[in-house]
Parts: C-alpha cells; structure tokens; sequence
C-alpha cells in the first residue's frame, strides 16, 4: 500500500512539474537565482523574445561552461518572463562551404556578430577554431547584437576571462532584453574641440560601449541646442584648452535639463613621454576655465600631484640607457586607485590605473549628495604645483613614514538638484539659440574625477594599433579601467540601472591542469579499469556464493 501511494505521489509531482518550473539553488554563490531586478525586466516585456545565442558544436571546454551557464540562466528567463521567450542555440557555419561560411560571415558582421578565432592548445600542439561568442536578442523589430566573452585581454587568452563572462551573463542579457523591450538606447558623447584626445586614444573606450550605447564624439564648439538634447551622458575627458563662456553655457544648459555629465579633467600638465626624453619636466597648472563651473556643482579638483606607493610601473633605461638595460620600475606618479567596495558602482573591479591625478573635494551645495567612489591608498603623498619632476626619483627608495597618510578622494559622485552657473547672468557671445537655462536642474548625476587619463587606452608605437582600455602594454597587467568606465555608464545612463547585475560573483572551481597532466594515467585506471575489476570481482563472488548456497 505505500509503495502505491509513493507512486501515486511521483505521478503527481512530474505532473505538476510539466506545468510550473521551479528549482532550488543550494549554492553559496547563487548562481541559479535571478535578481529581482532581472525578474522586474522580465515582468514589463511586452511581446515575445527571441534569443539566438551562437554557441553550438564542438567547443572548447572553457567555452563549453559558457554554453552552460547561458542555458541555465536563459531557463530561468523562460521561467520568470511574462511573455514567451524562445531560446535557440546555433551554430551559424556549422557543415557550409568555405564560400557560404564567408556569406554568412558577413551577414553577421553586418548584424554585429564577429566571430573570436582561438588558438587551442593540446597534446600536440595548437590548432585554431573559429567560435561566435556572441548571441542576439530580438523583439518584434528591434534587436541588439550581445557579446558573452568579456575582457578578452591584448594576448587572446580566453581562458581566463571565461569566469568574467559566466558572472557577466545575467547583466548582458538583461541589459538586452530591456533595450529590446523599452527601445531605449541612450546616446553617449565623447567631447572634442578644447584639446581632447584624438578617436585613437579614445577608440576601445568608445567601441567598449558601443556594445549597448550610440557613441560618438561632440565638438562643443559646434553643436546646436537640438544635438544636446538628444545626448544622455557627455564625457569630458583630458581636455588641454580652455574653455570658453559659450561652452560652458552649453554644457550648464545640458546639466539643468537631467544630462548626465562625466568630468576627467587633468588640472596639472605632465607628460611622461617629456620625462623620458629630458629627464626632468616642470609640471604645472593647466588653465580650463571650469573651477567655477565644478565649484557651483559641488566638487573641486585640486592644482596638486599625487605620489602614490601604490602604483603603476613604467620602463626606465638602467647604466647609460642601452636597450638591454630597460627595466620596470614602480613610478608613484602612476597612482592605482582603490575603489571603495560599498559603493554598487566599483564593487569587485580592480585598481584603477591613473596618470598624473590630482585629488577632489567636495563643496557643500544644498540639494547635492556627494560619494566618494574611488581613492588614493594610505601610502601617498600629495605635493602642491607647480612641481619638478624627474625619473631619477625611480631610484630612490620612499620614506614609508612620509608616504603614511589618510587615503585622499580622486573620484566623486554627485546627486541631486544643481544650481545654475549662468543664473541671473547674460547670454554669453556666441550664443545664437535660445536655450532657456533655468536656475536649477532636473534631477540628475554627475561624476568628478581627478584625472584625464582614466579613459584613454595605450597606443602601439610600431604600428598604431590599439591596446585594450586599462591594459598596460609594459607589465601585461589589466586594470579596472575598462570595469569602471562601463560601471559609469551603466550607472548614469538609467535611474532603475541595472549596476547590480555586474557585481555577481560565480565562483568556478577549475581543475589544476598541472596536476591532471602528472596524475592522467592513474585517473584513468581508476575511472576505466577499476570498475570493470570490481564488476567482474562482484560477478566471481556471486557465482562462489550462490555455488556455496545451493551446494549445501
């Protein structure tokens, strides 16, 4: 009678199970529970989703993770959306011709899928497959191309980015389905025309966020009333020229309508490529024009040079200046700057490399919450400008006790309701269009950082190709440069942003391919041989047993 009922109970509960998905996630990560704001998302859709992810066919392992946490988490998706949601896995040039692979190839490539060529190490040696890491998100029609590795770093080694990727997977998707669903896609503005850096130095910055924005440059000294509105967020990085009344009033109108403002603003003039050459350079203030700009706003980037223990490294020619003799030295004008963990917007990204930073402070503005989201470490020292500086302080070994001193600000959130800088003031010349400034702005964001490098990336001096953003060509080190700036937009470009996403942590436990190397033979004997011993052990004492048995 029990074994009846428990069958009865199975029956019922795989009946049920048919109808109504569910799942119990037991891991300390995680990792199979949506976030609430992932599920909100999911609640709004309006129409159905399709989801074509490109992962299919013999793959790599690392890649074979990713095809399996992406199926995991879009069931999820299938599980909690309020519109049907159809998944398909794809292999796109799977069993064509290498004339049809090329048409296919540039299908895609017009869509926004680039294929990732990967050179595979094995046993005997390495061989090269060509994989989509990519998928694409489409509603109705709308759709957006969405990349699932991340970071790939300046070697191509994909392996170690896979776990980035995996933790990646629930914000990409998410961010996707909502810009599908929504039809939002926010335009971002590099600036130019007051001594910005060119496309060149800006050019992964840009192509980073490409991925889920309209980005280009904007020369403020040519845009009319019609292009700012139509821009979200307005980078303002390394400019070297000073800005003029007109500017400004651009960029106050843009403020006081909810435009969303990043300031990088390199406030000493320093070059290392002028130290290298002379030996010594006199680093002094730049004049911008943009203190009482900043000021009315609620922040302040000081005329002063960080040193900074903490930091970066440069190459430096030892005995006379041979070639052989180049060596990595720690060079404290490069801070690495620690974000503050509390804040969502930095959580679990890693240093981030600057060039030449000053520090910030904040000013008290009624209605304007300030947040510090990154700083110096506690072994640094802070030095008034003009100053001399020379590479022979690379010789030097730092006082600990002067470098010990309270961790300074060098980037800072604002929020809230900004006074205008031109109220109560005339029109400045060169304004032709009626902007009608009011003398406070909407609700809106702003960051301040001490530093106009933060976004720029490394340029190669052989051929002029491009270094991925927070990448230092010298020491093969990644930074959090690339983390930070999409966190940034991420955070500025919605008020239900999707930050949060970005902080998962999926811990994956990998095998230690050393040791599986030493320890291949033994495993497999134990996983092929053992068995069959104990099988055939098991099957001699039963014929003995049941020999015995029957015998007696």
């Amino acid at each position: 009678m029990k074994i009846f009922l428990f069958a009865i109970l199975l029956i019922i509960m795989n009946i049920a199970a048919s109808y109504f998905y569910t799942r119990f996630d037991f891991t300390k990560d995680k990792r199979f529970t949506l976030h609430p704001k992932s599920k909100a998302v999911l609640a709004k859709a309006h129409q159905q989703i399709t989801i074509t992810v490109f992962l299919e066919g013999e793959l790599p392992a690392a890649f074979k993770r990713l095809q399996r946490a992406a199926t995991d988490l879009l069931n999820d998706y299938k599980a909690n959306s309020s519109v049907k949601i159809k998944v398909v896995f794809t292999d796109p040039i799977s069993g064509l011709a290498q004339q049809e692979q090329d048409t296919v190839l540039n299908n895609l490539y017009r869509i926004g899928i680039e294929p990732t060529n990967l050179n595979i190490k094995n046993d005997a040696g390495f061989t090269q497959k060509t994989i989509f890491p990519m998928a694409i998100v489409q509603a109705g029609e709308r759709q957006i191309a969405v990349k699932l590795l991340q970071n790939l770093d300046a070697g191509g080694n994909y392996e170690d980015n896979i776990n980035n990727s995996i933790q990646n997977l629930e914000y990409v998707f998410t961010s996707a389905i909502k810009k599908v669903s929504t039809g939002e896609n926010p335009r971002i503005g590099f600036t130019e025309g007051n001594g910005e850096p060119s496309d060149l130095f800006l050019s992964d910055a840009m192509k980073s966020l490409s991925d889920s924005y309209e980005v280009g440059r904007v020369d403020l000294n040519q845009i009319s009333k019609q292009g700012l509105d139509k821009l979200k967020i307005l980078f303002i990085a390394k400019p070297q020229h000073e800005f003029s009344e007109a500017v400004k009033y651009k960029i106050n109108y843009f403020v006081m309508n909810g435009g969303r403002v990043v300031w990088s603003i390199d406030q000493v003039s320093a070059s290392l490529d002028s130290l290298q050459g002379k030996g010594e350079q006199l680093a002094f203030n730049n004049k911008l024009n943009l203190d009482d700009m900043l000021f009315m706003y609620g922040a302040r980037v000081n005329y002063n040079l960080v040193a900074d223990l903490n930091c970066a490294e440069i190459p430096v020619a030892m005995n006379g200046g041979s070639q052989r003799d180049i060596q990595m030295a720690p060079w404290i004008y490069y801070p690495v700057l620690i974000p503050d963990a509390s804040n969502n917007m930095v959580r679990n990204i890693d240093g981030v490399k600057t060039e030449f930073l000053s520090t910030v402070d904040t000013i008290g503005v009624k209605g304007v919450r300030k947040t510090t989201i990154l700083r110096t470490s506690p072994y640094h020292l802070v030095y008034n400008t003009p100053k001399l500086l020379s590479l022979g302080i690379v010789a030097e070994a730092p006082d600990q006790k002067l470098y010990s001193n309270t961790p300074q600000n060098a980037a800072v959130l604002l929020e809230g309701v900004f006074p205008s800088v031109f109220a109560n003031r005339a029109v400045p010349a060169g304004i032709t269009e009626n902007y009608s400034v009011t003398g406070q702005s909407k609700k809106t964001k702003m960051i301040v950082i001490g530093d106009g490098d933060i976004f720029l990336n490394q340029v190669s001096s052989r051929d002029g190709s491009v270094f991925p953003l927070g990448f230092d060509r010298y020491t093969q080190r990644n930074f959090g440069n690339k983390a930070f700036l999409l966190n940034v937009a991420d955070y500025l470009s919605s008020d239900d942003n999707l930050i949060e996403l970005r902080n998962k942590e999926v811990k994956v436990r990998l095998l230690d391919k050393q040791l599986l190397r030493q320890s291949k033979t033994k495993w497999q004997f134990i996983n092929l041989i053992l068995p069959l011993l104990l099988l055939i052990s098991f099957a001699i004492f039963q014929h003995y047993y049941r020999k015995y048995k029957y015998a007696r």
